[in-house]
């Protein structure tokens, strides 16, 4: 189906500015203290989440986009035909691009994601490239249930599409909870098509985490900036500094923001004290075995039908379906 001239409709379920406030605030009373790494991504925060990707310490996207342009074809025909393609978090981008390319008799393509001006302007750039493409998108936070769109033609089956290994931003019971909700939401004969980012040197990845050029660090402390734009802050952004360090017991990435000084922060009516060094964990980014993972996602009612890594095997993509 053709997208109207205008552009896509976006279905609406954008979370709240008063959802920000509620959880920073929970998260400020707790020990340690957190707040949601989904909340990185405004405007600022996703455009420099895409200048991190094009980092060269950051081998997570190209490595990723290699294997699609390696086994896209194989992906595809392990997916099959007729399929309701829902996308967490893909956008338009290069890797969504390579896998809908090879995609046969494609029925719709579900695009979800928390920024609703990122999520509209790839929607329509897509429609733009693929006008006879039925282009569904909505605007909803994707860990949370939220209901699917309906397309115009019926699929043979849903293929959940989630890449980055934004599965690694979830401690394994959340992640384990999220895959048996994905599970019931491809339904009988579904499938999942996930990245996983996987296990490797300690170098490898505090490098990935703490890049040269800083983007990494403005990514993490516009977190900050943000809250003062929407929750009526007063943090002072010469006070904090990132700090990323592989907990290697645990085998994730944790990034900090950490003060630099002892320091009373407001939210709106709110004060919170910090003492310096104290940090706040806005990320934790778990690193997989394919055996681990394969077992993961067993426990949630997944069956593995492929997986594809690169040479290094830095990285993989798998495929698991329902039955």
């Amino acid at each position: 189906m053709k997208g109207p001239p205008h552009g896509v409709a976006v279905l609406d379920l954008e979370p709240a500015a008063s959802d920000f406030l509620e959880q920073a605030i929970a998260g400020f009373s707790a020990s340690p203290r957190t707040l949601p790494s989904k909340f990185f991504y405004d405007e600022r925060g996703s455009d420099l989440f895409q200048e991190i990707c094009e980092l060269p310490e950051y081998y997570v996207t190209r490595t990723e986009t290699e294997i699609l342009r390696q086994h896209g074809t194989e992906i595809a025909e392990s997916i099959g035909e007729n399929a309701e393609l829902v996308g967490f978090g893909t956008g338009a981008g290069v890797k969504t691009r390579l896998l809908l390319d090879h995609l046969q008799n494609l029925i719709a393509y579900v695009p979800v994601d928390i920024s609703k001006q990122r999520l509209t302007e790839s929607a329509e750039a897509l429609s733009r490239e693929m006008p006879n493409l039925e282009i569904l998108p909505v605007c909803a936070d994707y860990l949370q249930p939220f209901e699917l769109p309906t397309p115009s033609r019926e699929p043979a089956h849903i293929a959940v599409y989630f890449p980055g290994s934004t599965i690694g931003n979830m401690e394994p019971p959340v992640a384990r909870h999220f895959l048996e909700r994905v599970a019931r939401l491809c339904g009988h004969s579904g499938g999942l098509i996930i990245g996983v980012d996987l296990q490797k040197s300690k170098e490898v990845l505090e490098a990935a985490y703490n890049d040269s050029a800083g983007v990494t660090a403005a990514f993490n402390l516009n977190m900050l900036d943000r809250a003062n734009r929407e929750l009526e802050a007063d943090f002072d952004l010469s006070q904090w500094r990132h700090r990323a360090v592989y907990n290697d017991q645990a085998h994730r990435i944790e990034m900090h923001l950490v003060s630099g000084q002892a320091q009373t922060v407001h939210l709106g009516e709110y004060a919170f004290d910090f003492a310096a060094g104290e940090k706040i964990i806005t990320e934790f980014s778990y690193k997989h075995t394919i055996e681990g993972f394969s077992a993961l996602a067993a426990s949630a009612g997944f069956q593995l039908a492929r997986v594809w890594t690169d040479p290094r095997k830095l990285f993989a993509v798998f495929h698991f379906i329902t039955l």
